[in-house]
């Protein structure tokens, strides 16, 4: 039997266009550009990261996991 998948990360953001590469390293993906939808929320293609913007209604909807170990977003 395999480990469950780990739901994606949540990451709160202020404005409402964001990047994403992975976290970089050997996980990460390249650099895109993404802008958050009507509804203040957008999922990265890539690696289905979930971009919420701190003032939608869907903010307290989405809790961030511990973040990471490689960082930067």
């Amino acid at each position: 039997m395999s480990a469950p998948v780990p739901p994606p990360e949540v990451i709160h953001v202020e404005g409402h266009k964001v990047a994403c590469n992975g976290g970089g390293g050997p996980l990460g993906h390249p650099l895109v550009y993404i802008e958050l939808g009507e509804d203040g929320t957008a999922e990265c293609g890539y690696c289905d990261r979930k971009f919420v913007h701190r003032g939608s209604e869907h903010a307290d909807q989405y809790h961030s996991p511990a973040p990471r170990p490689e960082g930067g977003h």
